[in-house]
């Protein structure tokens, strides 16, 4: 798969992302740990923290590869968005159980965060050249 070009802008946003990506692992191990594992849906078969744990060992991964891996940057970056597509089931969660955590202490906080979701995937997604690369095929 080769890479397509990206814009000077794109490029900024990817390591933006990026750069977002490895202060959210930073979290996850560390001060945002409890709010990590408040996230994680009850249903999930798994311990709380072991989750919080490799997720954070995923973000701090495609946060790294966001930023320096520019060689394989679609395939990052649509890694980096399908990993946004599966962690959203944590973000409905939250909401629908009224869980505080990162701030959210209301529904209507809980709610909007929800449609910011699609804004992370699209910006992954843009950033990273891969819609003009799958506009190409």
């Amino acid at each position: 798969m080769k890479n397509s070009n990206t814009t000077k802008t794109q490029n900024f946003f990817r390591i933006l992302l990026g750069l977002f990506m490895v202060t959210a692992a930073i979290g996850h191990f560390t001060f945002q740990r409890a709010d990590f594992q408040a996230q994680v849906p009850n249903w999930v078969p798994i311990d709380k923290d072991f989750v919080v744990i490799l997720s954070g060992i995923v973000e701090i991964a495609l946060g790294i590869g966001m930023i320096f891996l520019t060689r394989y940057k679609v395939q990052i970056g649509i890694a980096l968005a399908l990993f946004y597509v599966m962690i959203f089931p944590g973000n409905i969660a939250q909401y629908l159980n009224g869980t505080s955590a990162f701030g959210l202490d209301t529904d209507q906080s809980r709610l909007i965060r929800l449609f910011f979701q699609p804004v992370l995937i699209f910006l992954a997604l843009w950033s990273s050249g891969a819609i003009a690369y799958f506009k190409r095929k």
